[in-house]
This record gives structure tokens, sequence and C-alpha cells, in this order.
């Protein structure tokens, strides 16, 4: 049976009251689109989208380039140079190679033979089995622990995508899944930032795990939609091209809100921004 109510003593303000509240639906708000607005990072510093870069990663540091952040090598410098950086108010991103091991470097005697893999077109370079976290993520924390020390804000690991390579391994999409964030866990856990390198394919499951990108000629292979998560989570995309000119990749990298600017592949002091 169904209760109908006795309005015909109730004054017409308190009718008209409930007949609204009976016909209105509460608004629920827009629904979260968790493919385009991850959480962010927390805690840590994020550059937002269109912030200006130089990356230096060969010679001297060149540290009269007027913009907000310089990315260098976290080997080849000290950490005199970064605060030199700091005191003119710049934020410093920590280079360091995750994906290779580097013949060159003065840890190249921790990693076990057992861990190196084929060469990856760069001379003093093998692939990493990114599958043996067990061995890699106490090398990886020691230099992570070299940038922190150094006073570094960030730290962009490259060489993030072995899985897409013919590494001598029989890495898979679930391996570097968990080997990025992995790394983006080791940065977070001594404070710092943490940028994902290229790794294209992989950026909507993990634009939630770091606080930028750093992307290499993005638009050269025609790919800097894939970049857009991250502008839309507010996260800065640290782009560079080689081969193109300005005029002819910065127009899409200003529509797209990217951080560009072209460079030599030697990535020395010389850069041309947008």
């Amino acid at each position: 049976m169904i209760r109908r109510f006795a309005t015909r003593s109730l004054p017409v303000a308190l009718l008209l009251l409930l007949l609204a509240a009976c016909g209105t639906k509460p608004d629920p708000g827009p629904e979260p689109d968790d493919r385009t607005t991850p959480a962010p990072s927390s805690g840590h510093w994020q550059p937002r989208p269109g912030t200006a870069w130089q990356w230096q990663l060969s010679g001297k540091v060149d540290t009269s380039v007027d913009v907000p952040v310089y990315d260098i090598d976290g080997f080849e410098n000290d950490a005199a140079a970064v605060s030199r950086l700091h005191a003119d108010r710049r934020k410093v991103i920590c280079y360091v190679n995750a994906g290779a091991w580097e013949d060159f470097r003065s840890d190249r005697a921790t990693f076990p033979a057992a861990v190196l893999g084929l060469g990856n077109g760069w001379k003093g370079e093998r692939w990493l089995d990114i599958r043996r976290i067990d061995v890699l993520r106490p090398l990886m924390a020691k230099r992570f622990d070299m940038c922190r020390a150094k006073g570094f804000d960030a730290v962009e690991p490259d060489l993030m995508d072995a899985y897409t390579n013919r590494s001598g391994f029989p890495l898979t999409a679930a391996d570097q899944l968990a080997y990025n964030r992995m790394l983006a866990g080791l940065a977070h856990e001594r404070g710092m930032s943490v940028g994902l390198k290229n790794d294209l394919e992989q950026i909507p499951q993990l634009v939630g795990d770091f606080d930028f990108a750093v992307n290499e000629e993005c638009a050269q292979n025609q790919e800097c939609d894939a970049l857009t998560p991250f502008i839309k989570a507010g996260k800065a995309v640290f782009h560079t091209e080689y081969t193109l000119t300005t005029e002819k990749f910065c127009p899409l990298a200003r529509q797209l809100g990217l951080s560009s600017m072209q460079k030599r592949p030697g990535l020395d002091a010389w850069r041309r921004p947008c």
C-alpha cells in the first residue's frame, strides 16, 4: 500500500518545499577519470607544464643559462656544482643510467656479470636484466643516495624501456612496470622527485608514480600525444629534439604544453628552446 501525504492541512510554502525535495536528485558532481587525471605524487617537487629547462650531460656545466631547472650528470658533478645552481634559485635533476651498465662508471665492478646483457648501441654500455630487482635495487639505491648526498632535487633514471629493445633477456612489459615503479619508490623514499624517461607505451600506468617526464624526439617519431597524460596531471614534460629544427616542432610543443628545446646528441651546453 502506497502511503500518501495528507497535504490538505499543510501550509502552501511547506508543500512546495516537499515537492521540490521529492523531485530533485542531488548532483553527484563530475565523475573522476583515472586515465587522464591520476593522483599526483605528493610531498615532492613537481614541475608544472611549460617549465623551461637545460639538459647538459657533457662538458663543464654552463650555469649561465637562465632557466629554473637543470638536468646534469650525477656522477660527473659534485655537491658544489649543485649548490651553485641552487644559489641561483634553480632546481637540479640528477641523471643516472638505470637500464644499462656502463664500463666507465666508478661503481661498475659492483654489477654481477649475470645481470649484464647485450650492448645497447652506446660504447661501453650493456642492458641490465631488470627482472633481477633483488640485485639491482640496492645498486640503484646507492646511486640515488649519491644524488641525495650531493643535494639534487630529483632523479632522471635513463633507459626505462628495456623491454622494447633487444636486451639479451626475455623482458616483459610487466617486468618494466615493476622496475620503473621500484625506481620511483627509491627516489621518493629519499625525498627526491623522479622523472619517467621515454617509455611512452606505459605512461597511462606510470603517470601517477612519477613527478614529470623526460622525452627525446617525440615530434620526430610523431608520438608527442602520448605524453599528454602528464600535462593533464599538471606535470611537466621536458622534451628534446635532435634532428628537427625548432620551426618544425615548437608549434606542436606549445600546443601540447611541452617544455621543449633543440639539443645536439652529445648534450653539451648548446640549446635552442621554443
